[in-house]
């Protein structure tokens, strides 16, 4: 579908077919994401690896951050992380004896701590004043990503942010923000040249590893940092909560989904990787509930040429729109559509492999712009989500059922549930 925003020709794409068929023939012309002046200077001028321009610039800092930042070896050395952040998340559940409590404000705080440590080997826990401050300036950081910028798409109207408050909200945020992570590289760098040096290494170490090349400066890595808080805490956030109100809401679900983790894990309360690779159905579970709830439901993209692409003279510089949320819920693609049914990424047992190359599943976008950080979230989801699993028996608080669950949305950066999670967990009896 074309459309007209202002100056700007959009075309918006629902079909997995036509993902297809652009990835296939297209995908260098589709590389670019679209310019945004609020990116420009919220990122550093675009040096981050999510919005950075196509290029030689893009291609050394994917280099950088696949095979340092987000490699298998550094997500498997954040195990310890995982597996320290998951018991605190259970001994915090186990305290709310039975009562009910908001499920999505725990996975929330889980979320920040895990991705703050492995970032920055720092712990902002809830109720500290730099903790609170960290969530003032990136629930604002978020909100001014995802605003819709008029100046973006009618220019002569740009002067309108210069009377309605934006310009000088995003100067704020951005020198605060600025401000904030210049301390904790000054600090990080302080302990690496001290006997006071971490044991664990994390992400900013590697960061400051790799700005011996010439890719890498000090704003690439502060930009970089702000690509793993806006994508990573949020896509995990909403990932946990959306799988675990649709396993509340579908209790056989639930139920099959809790027998084959207990048959694994037996009676024992941690949970191994290699516990993981067996819980098929689980995976299953996962990729079912971000088919239906992806966690970022419009991918950007802008043509560098013009290209012909399924019937359409698609001109040079055009925005592109990948709808990913209709493309999880094409009935050309997928059968009940609308219904939760995790078996359908089951064969005999054995779970099916889609990945962003299969063009109707692409939680973690797809093509070469394709989300870095696929590896880290799910081994983080599926820790946690097994985790709960096998500890706790889920219900819903006061007597409500299934049908009662609100299943609105809202989408701020990522799609968000419109009101939280509320649950009861009652400890498995058996461990």
């Amino acid at each position: 579908m074309m459309l007209r925003l202002g100056s700007a020709p959009t075309f918006v794409v629902s079909s997995g077919k036509v993902v297809e068929e652009m990835v296939k023939k297209h995908d260098i012309a589709f590389s670019n994401r679209h310019d945004s002046t609020i990116y420009r200077r919220l990122m550093y001028d675009c040096k981050d690896l999510l919005l950075a321009p196509y290029g030689e610039y893009w291609r050394q800092m994917r280099g950088v951050c696949f095979s340092q930042l987000l490699s298998p070896k550094m997500v498997q050395s954040l195990q310890y992380l995982r597996e320290q952040e998951t018991n605190l998340l259970m001994e915090k559940i186990k305290g709310f004896n039975t009562t009910p409590f908001d499920l999505s404000h725990l996975f929330e705080y889980l979320t920040k701590d895990i991705v703050y440590i492995a970032t920055l080997g720092k712990r902002f826990s809830e109720g500290q004043s730099t903790e609170d401050k960290l969530t003032r300036l990136f629930v604002e950081f978020n909100a001014l990503l995802g605003l819709f910028n008029v100046g973006d798409y009618i220019p002569w109207l740009s002067w309108i942010n210069h009377f309605n408050g934006l310009n000088e909200r995003i100067e704020n945020n951005h020198r605060e923000i600025n401000e904030l992570l210049e301390e904790v590289i000054d600090d990080q760098l302080a302990r690496r040249t001290s006997n006071n040096e971490t044991k664990e290494k994390v992400l900013l170490d590697a960061l400051l590893d790799a700005q011996n090349g010439d890719s890498m400066t000090r704003e690439s890595a502060k930009a970089v940092i702000l690509d793993v808080f806006a994508g990573g805490i949020d896509t995990v956030f909403v990932v946990l909560e959306w799988a675990m109100t649709e396993l509340i809401r579908n209790p056989e679900i639930l139920k099959r989904t809790q027998q084959q983790i207990r048959e694994i894990v037996g009676r024992q309360n941690q949970i191994t990787k290699h516990d993981i690779s067996k819980m098929t159905y689980l995976k299953a579970v996962i990729k079912e509930s971000m088919r239906m709830h992806p966690p970022f439901p419009l991918i950007p993209r802008v043509s560098n040429q013009e290209v012909e692409l399924h019937g359409y003279t698609i001109p040079n510089k055009t925005r592109l729109l990948i709808n990913i949320y209709a493309v999880g819920r094409d009935p050309e693609c997928w059968e009940e559509p609308d219904t939760f049914k995790p078996e359908r990424f089951m064969n005999d047992g054995s779970l099916i492999e889609y990945n962003s190359s299969d063009y109707s599943w692409m939680a973690f976008g797809v093509g070469r712009r394709g989300c870095p950080g696929g590896l880290f979230g799910m081994t983080l989801i599926e820790f946690v989500v097994a985790s709960l699993l096998q500890n706790f028996n889920w219900s819903l608080p006061n007597g409500k059922t299934e049908k009662d669950v609100d299943m609105d949305e809202f989408v701020a950066l990522a799609l968000h549930k419109l009101q939280p999670l509320m649950a009861v967990a009652t400890p498995n009896p058996d461990i």
